[in-house]
């Protein structure tokens, strides 16, 4: 059975946690092994992930980083996206992108599913991710 951790920043709790459990719903429901390591915020997301890089056939990244009037948005958004896809490729594991980032709550409110809105919750998108990558081959064509 494939091992799937879910790296969670709680900073805005009340977000992540829908976005936590649209994803562990549906990897469970595929029938993985799910397991949550909660870290403060995103950038600590890229280190709990390389901390548990050999124990995991794949992982979920979630947070939120809601836009403030300094630049510290971009410089941490940049920053742990990027890492997280160099983290990806190095050691070619599947990492599932469900860091909402939003200029306003009511953004983030909306891609986590705790507000009424046409916009899929970012949790549920990177699980499906994962499970995308983890189920496809090569296809003859």
């Amino acid at each position: 059975m494939k091992k799937i951790l879910i790296v969670e920043a709680n900073y805005y709790n009340e977000i992540t946690r829908m976005l936590v459990l649209a994803a562990k719903n549906e990897l469970k429901k595929r029938k993985y092994s799910v397991s949550l390591l909660n870290v403060p915020g995103i950038l600590e997301i890229p280190v709990a992930i390389k901390r548990n890089i050999q124990k995991f056939d794949a992982f979920v990244a979630i947070g939120c980083v809601i836009k403030g009037k300094t630049p510290h948005f971009d410089f941490i958004c940049k920053s742990s996206f990027d890492t997280i896809l160099n983290l990806s490729i190095k050691y070619e594991k599947i990492i599932g992108n469900g860091i909402i980032t939003a200029l306003n709550k009511k953004q983030a409110l909306e891609r986590c599913g705790k507000k009424k809105s046409n916009k899929p919750n970012k949790g549920l998108e990177a699980a499906k991710a994962v499970l995308s990558i983890l189920s496809s081959g090569p296809k003859k064509i």
